[in-house]
């Protein structure tokens, strides 16, 4: 095979679409049964995956790999970058966590981490026809253009082509990519091979104008127009998604704490969808509601989060909640806070140091160097049925609790605990609720008393496929495959 051909998807912004067009696009070329993978050199993100080959990356890189008919590797996002505080993250390398920097820092590590992108890239350029890669944030962001290598850094040092997607809904549309192309070099310039405009609403005639406009002040084609969508749910990158699907007229009251680091807050997509189901994220500030069930979410830095958890005073909360009957679950570090003490001894997650938590099961963590990566599968304790996830942790658990586990694993080991009296339930797994039995499950302990079958993981696929639909219908997609580097002699579908 020879070597692919690289596409380059940038955005004017943060949340411009980047993510969603790599997607289609991976979609869209793999019905035309072209070998495809996508690849991000650089995601600064709270939500992650656990890869094939034992590693972490992005959880976007991780859907865009299922639209792409793969399973997700490290490669396909070489960089991740898990923010722990505002001027700091864990920087993990081609899967694996080589430590803690600091802004600045990271900025001098840069060069090493670039190294690291062109390995991976080089590795699936050999392997596929066409890589789809997505940028990060904006191109334009001419502070970060020193070391760059999530943007134009990469485009140069791989010399390939770019489109530049940019989000019609906020406003301003014309000026987003005129600007974003004035302020880049030359060079970048000339690597900008058209505009795809995103989430367009209303008669397409209205907006003509513009288009023709643009094209002639830019010299650029105008790609497409990409309507917007209602009812589109595909995984968030990093904000917490707070749309929530009709529910019906009973529905099961739930409410998660939106923690300055909550992590894999895709874990309760399936919830938030579920038409049973009144999910509601809880914010800073806001009044915390009655409710059938409380989660606690995952966390990058889980001691900070307990302390900002009793200021908002979440903890009186669950004490009360759980005198009425309430139920309780948390998860990875939400499983840590329900225990009695978090030991942080070597700063991994900010200030070394000690904090007690809540002690409602009877354990204890003690945060380690070497995080747990697995893809997982098992039983689910409460009754008997199938479930699957993944684990993304640091901290290991001890303690008296454990011997009543939430999960007994196909490889042998226990996960998570229950109370004795089966209020309190804690896992270290992330998506729990995607299998529709261990979801069923999971809401009938919770007090739904007849939950329906929702399968997340079909609601996922169909969604993915109506983007490929997007793409064929609304893109120029003879350009598309030019860019592609695809001839009618290397689309088999078309022959």
């Amino acid at each position: 095979m020879k070597r692919a051909t690289t596409l380059m998807v940038q955005g004017t912004t943060s949340d411009a679409g980047k993510s969603t067009l790599v997607t289609a696009l991976c979609r869209w070329l793999a019905r035309q049964s072209v070998s495809v993978a996508p690849f991000k050199p650089q995601n600064m993100a709270l939500n992650s995956a656990v890869t094939a080959d034992g590693g972490e990356i992005g959880r976007a890189q991780a859907v865009q790999a299922q639209a792409a008919g793969l399973e997700p590797h490290t490669d396909m996002n070489p960089i991740l970058l898990k923010p722990n505080t505002d001027i700091g993250a864990q920087v993990i390398v081609q899967g694996k966590a080589i430590g803690n920097m600091a802004a600045v820092g990271y900025q001098q590590y840069k060069p090493m981490a670039m190294r690291a992108v062109l390995e991976s890239h080089q590795r699936l350029a050999h392997q596929y026809q066409v890589i789809i890669v997505e940028g990060a944030g904006s191109p334009a962001e001419i502070n970060l253009r020193a070391n760059d290598i999530a943007n134009m850094g990469f485009a140069e040092a791989v010399d390939c082509p770019v489109i530049l997607i940019a989000d019609i809904d906020r406003g301003g549309v014309f000026a987003h990519l005129v600007g974003t192309l004035a302020l880049l070099s030359p060079s970048e310039q000339a690597r900008v091979q058209g505009f795809v405009i995103n989430r367009f609403r209303g008669d397409l005639a209205l907006l003509q104008s513009g288009l023709d406009w643009l094209e002639q002040y830019t010299g650029k084609p105008v790609l497409g127009v990409l309507p917007y969508v209602q009812d589109l749910h595909l995984e968030a990158e990093d904000s917490v998604d707070v749309r929530q699907v009709t529910a019906s007229a009973h529905p099961l009251k739930v409410i998660v704490p939106v923690l300055p680091r909550l992590s894999n807050h895709t874990d309760f997509d399936p919830l938030r969808l579920h038409p049973q189901v009144d999910l509601q994220f809880i914010g800073p500030g806001q009044p915390i509601p009655a409710a059938d069930l409380i989660i606690l979410p995952g966390s990058k830095s889980v001691r900070a989060d307990l302390a900002r958890l009793r200021a908002e005073g979440w903890e009186e909360a669950i004490q009360r909640h759980l005198r009425y009957g309430g139920k309780l679950l948390g998860i990875c570090g939400g499983f840590q806070i329900l225990g009695q003490q978090l030991h942080d001894p070597l700063g991994l997650e900010g200030d070394a140091g000690d904090s007690e938590g809540l002690g409602l099961l009877e354990f204890s963590t003690v945060l380690e160097a070497e995080k747990q990566l697995h893809r997982v599968q098992g039983q689910l304790c409460l009754q008997q049925v199938p479930i699957s996830g993944y684990e993304i942790h640091a901290g290991v658990s001890r303690g008296p609790a454990l011997e009543r586990p939430a999960v007994y694993l196909d490889s042998g080991r226990v996960d998570g605990a229950i109370s004795a009296d089966g209020q309190i339930l804690g896992t270290y797994l992330h998506g729990l609720f995607e299998q529709p039995s261990a979801c069923a499950a999971l809401l009938r302990w919770a007090g739904l008393q007849d939950p329906q079958a929702f399968d997340y993981q079909a609601r996922r696929e169909q969604d993915i496929e109506r983007l490929a639909d997007l793409v064929q219908q609304h893109l120029d997609i003879k350009r598309l495959n030019r860019l592609c580097g695809l001839t009618a002699k290397e689309i088999p579908c078309l022959n």
